[in-house]
């Protein structure tokens, strides 16, 4: 294991999750940073460096009153906040700044001041070349690619279903998720259609909500309240703005780019991962994320679900706050993912993993378009 590169010293999400009609976006964003801030005991004026997605990073620094030194408004979907933590990482490394507030907040259920799923642009390529025959929105593009997967590794749809069961077994451990209820397989493909293959308890939960997470340098991490948890590899890629480009449908080569650059730079290797974290915005990603990040062999990942080997108790725990398809997803979902690697590796979380010393938080943008993975540790 390599030595770290920063240290994640507050983390915290909106003070309500689900769904919060009181609140705008940018009220979302500045009440997870207060709260992430608090959790580190610091005040905005401590800060010299913001990123931010969904909001403008001088939306965010102006609303809390922060005049930084280092911004970055890398938007790329869900795994942008990924993407912040690498940049943020090699900001402070290089001295650009010391302290770096990551903030997300959306205001998906209730829009209230929301920014929305971005429209194609006349004259883009998606535009051009997918909307015209009938893809509207991520339940319509994601179909290609899982259709085709099922199809290579002669899966049913019943393997998706499983991945929603067994993340809602999470969520049941979880007192913040929201939906805590018993799912079996029958109900999820009772669910009602959405765009084939996909029933409505394949797609992710639509909320309001948002997290913030402050870093520093490593060797800062004990001047904080909360015990640190050190970044230790970082990774980034991207592939194509349409799904229906990928080079191979049943595989993500932003997924494989961004996790084996993560997987070097922490000088890890699979068996020293103790809890995963996979963008789960609808139930065909965890399966992509388990075969790209190396988990296990293309086409394997199906088994790996049956063998409960990510389930409660299993030998690999993934998304156990209970993931976007049961815990949160406001739209992007990359900061949730983050914020349970945090707690898991503070011992803090609800669904807490024994002795969990390393966690991968690894998220996804737009339609396979881009990628990022982040390695964190509590030891150093």
């Amino acid at each position: 294991m390599h030595q770290p590169m920063a240290a994640v010293v507050g983390a915290a999400e909106t003070t309500e999750l689900g769904r919060v009609p009181g609140a705008s976006q940018i009220q979302l964003h500045a009440d997870a940073a207060l709260n992430a801030l608090a959790d580190a005991g610091l005040r905005p004026n401590d800060v010299d460096g913001i990123a931010t997605a969904g909001e403008t990073p001088e939306s965010v620094a102006f609303h809390l009153g922060i005049t930084p030194r280092w911004i970055d408004g890398t938007a790329v979907g869900g795994c942008s906040f990924m993407m912040h933590v690498r940049h943020a990482t090699t900001a402070v490394q290089a001295g650009l700044c010391d302290t770096v507030l990551i903030t997300h907040g959306e205001s998906g259920r209730s829009r209230v001041a929301g920014t929305g799923f971005p429209a194609p642009v006349p004259g883009s390529l998606t535009q051009q070349f997918e909307t015209p025959f009938g893809t509207v929105g991520p339940p319509t593009m994601f179909t290609l690619p899982v259709m085709r997967y099922l199809k290579r590794y002669g899966l049913d749809e019943e393997v998706l279903a499983l991945v929603a069961v067994v993340q809602r077994e999470w969520a049941a451990l979880n007192p913040r998720a929201s939906v805590r209820e018993p799912l079996t397989v029958d109900e999820v493909m009772n669910s009602r259609m959405i765009a084939y293959p996909f029933r409505k308890l394949m797609c992710c939960l639509v909320t309001d909500g948002g997290g913030a997470l402050v870093l520093t340098r490593a060797d800062r991490a004990h001047d904080f309240p909360a015990r640190p948890v050190y970044v230790i590899g970082t990774g980034e890629s991207v592939e194509t703005p349409m799904v229906s480009q990928m080079a191979n449908l049943t595989s993500s080569s932003a997924y494989r780019v961004s996790a084996a650059e993560a997987f070097a730079s922490a000088g890890i290797t699979h068996a020293d991962v103790d809890h995963l974290m996979l963008y789960d915005a609808f139930a065909h990603l965890p399966l992509y994320g388990l075969e790209d990040l190396g988990f296990c062999a293309p086409g394997e990942a199906a088994q790996l679900l049956k063998e409960r080997r990510t389930a409660p108790g299993g030998a690999l725990p993934v998304n156990t706050n209970g993931g976007g398809l049961s815990y949160m997803h406001s739209g992007m979902y990359g900061m949730y993912a983050l914020q349970e690697s945090v707690r898991q590796l503070r011992g803090t979380a609800a669904a807490q993993v024994p002795d969990a010393r390393v966690s991968v938080a690894h998220g996804v943008g737009g339609m396979f378009a881009a990628a990022s993975t982040i390695v964190l540790a509590n030891e150093v």
